[in-house]
């Protein structure tokens, strides 16, 4: 029986764990894969941005819950991860979106912009993977998306330590990839372009600085949080069963211009 359209895509019954996701990227794609059906559980420091972003899912229909952390912390990542199954149950789809932005001259990056860039922008996603992707291999189905960065792929802006944990986080994927996708778990990179969110609000206070990278696009804008949307849907769907272990660049043409 040939499947259809609705089948294809539907994360109905799917649990989403969507770090960084009371606002921007992460919130635009928490609230796409809760309109395709799944039941989501936002990840983020701030509780008062955290419950405006799920009352918000619950104005469209969706299940959502909420937990408080600072990602920079192992101790905070652990109750994430002893709380997260508590909601709706074992979680299917992991979505590592939260990261901090510290962009100084290189030569002015001191070692507490490194361990702090390191451990929300990678330490993070690692942890999360490896207590999530054993569970999701165990029951034979998952999906972990990680968000990249430009950065990930080429350096400008002072790219530093951000760079770096970024160009990681690829790699990061790939290794994820490799263990889990023969049972079932494909693990892919989302690579932004520049996005007007709040994560790049000093960049774009910059005079000239938010046209100049539009004009590096192909499409003559720069990205908002709903262009990501439909890839996180997809990339969480068993349409994209086969796709793993790559970057998907969405970026308007950023990367190739």
């Amino acid at each position: 029986m040939p499947i259809h359209i609705e089948e294809l895509f539907s994360l109905t019954g799917r649990v989403a764990l969507v770090t960084g996701g009371s606002s921007g990227i992460g919130y635009a794609m928490a609230e796409s894969l809760g309109r395709a059906g799944a039941a989501v559980i936002l990840v983020a420091r701030r509780e008062r941005e955290l419950a405006e972003a799920a009352a918000r899912l619950d104005g469209h229909g969706v299940r959502a819950a909420t937990i408080s952390a600072d990602l920079g912390d192992r101790a905070a990542i652990d109750r994430v991860c002893e709380q997260a199954h508590g909601f709706f149950g074992d979680v299917d789809i992991l979505v590592n979106d939260a990261a901090n932005n510290i962009r100084r001259p290189m030569a002015d990056l001191t070692a507490g912009d490194y361990d702090q860039t390191i451990a929300v922008n990678l330490t993070a996603p690692f942890l999360l993977g490896q207590h999530f992707g054993p569970r999701m291999a165990a029951r034979g189905w998952g999906r972990i998306i990680n968000v990249g960065s430009q950065q990930s792929i080429s350096a400008f802006g002072d790219s530093g330590v951000y760079g770096v944990s970024k160009a990681a986080v690829c790699g990061l994927t790939r290794s994820q990839a490799e263990a889990w996708s023969g049972r079932g778990v494909t693990a892919n990179t989302i690579v932004p372009g520049f996005v007007l969110t709040p994560l790049n609000a000093a960049a774009q206070a910059v005079p000239g600085r938010v046209e100049a990278m539009a004009a590096r696009t192909m499409t003559g804008r720069n990205g908002v949080p709903g262009d990501f949307r439909g890839v996180a849907v997809f990339l969480a769907s068993d349409a994209a069963s086969y796709v793993t272990g790559q970057a998907i660049c969405v970026d308007g043409g950023f990367s190739v211009h």
